[in-house]
């Protein structure tokens, strides 16, 4: 799923050097480009929804880190500015077998989800020809291209049928990292709610110093993504928190979709006032 966000940002240092401090002429009147991710859905033996939504978050967070991106002269550090001077726009497509082959050969980043390898079914092969529950979620994330130019083999694959289930309620989040709170008042697809889970998690990088996103990234990028309560929401979302603004273009209504709470050992962000 495609969506195009307006976050708000706090007032870490990384929030200084955010592109959403240029205005919205600017934004609008820039080159726009898009990061692609791919998820891996096998057809019998697809990923749980929230194992998805973490590794799309990992994603963004491994290429926003990924020296290729950082250095002044690295390959896909161009391609990062722009789509950064530009609106932030993230798209989620699925593929599988043969799909998930050629889009693998495609320049990029594999991410596995933290699923036990023992859930694993089958022969091995991540084929989903054996019984048993989800396999770790897969995603590939790319470097961003132009919006109407992107790779063929990226292009033919499918926005939709991104939805997810969890087998069971996942379990409540580890707050020695931040958790991506998503609002109870949005439903979304699977594929639209990793493309805001992405969102949430790149607001979180841009807010830290490098000190913090060193241990963070030698961490593992240890995150969790959970729908808030009505009422945690609220407080959530007052607290000073950052939010993501999705911009209404696809599947939602505009509004407030994710807020970042900063983690005990990792992110130090904000946390929510407590009554």
């Amino acid at each position: 799923m495609s969506t195009r966000e307006t976050p708000h940002h706090g007032s870490g240092s990384g929030a200084r050097s955010s592109p959403f401090r240029h205005s919205e002429t600017d934004r609008d009147a820039a080159p726009q480009f898009v990061l692609p991710l791919v998820v891996r859905i096998e057809k019998a033996a697809p990923p749980a929804r929230t194992d998805a939504l973490e590794t799309a978050a990992r994603a963004v967070l491994v290429l926003l880190s990924d020296e290729r991106a950082t250095a002044e002269d690295g390959e896909w550090a161009q391609a990062v500015r722009d789509w950064q001077d530009a609106r932030i726009r993230k798209v989620v497509r699925r593929a599988r077998g043969a799909e998930w082959r050629r889009a693998t050969g495609l320049p990029g980043i594999t991410v596995t989800g933290r699923a036990p390898a023992a859930t694993t079914a089958g022969d091995g092969d991540g084929d989903g020809d054996g019984d048993g529950p989800p396999p770790a979620a897969e995603v590939r994330v790319f470097p961003p291209v132009p919006l109407d130019a992107w790779p063929k083999e990226l292009a033919k694959l499918q926005v939709s049928g991104t939805d997810l289930d969890d087998p069971e309620p996942p379990p409540a989040p580890d707050l020695t990292g931040p958790v991506l709170w998503l609002s109870p008042h949005v439903q979304m697809s699977a594929g639209k709610a990793m493309a805001q889970a992405g969102h949430g998690a790149q607001l979180a990088w841009w807010e830290l110093d490098d000190a913090a996103r060193a241990a963070w990234r030698e961490a593992g990028f240890p995150l969790a993504v959970r729908t808030a309560s009505a009422e945690r929401w609220d407080e959530l979302t007052t607290s000073g928190l950052p939010v993501v603004r999705d911009a209404g273009f696809t599947e939602i209504a505009p509004g407030k979709t994710v807020a970042v709470e900063g983690g005990l050992r990792f992110c130090p962000l904000p946390r929510p006032l407590q009554p």
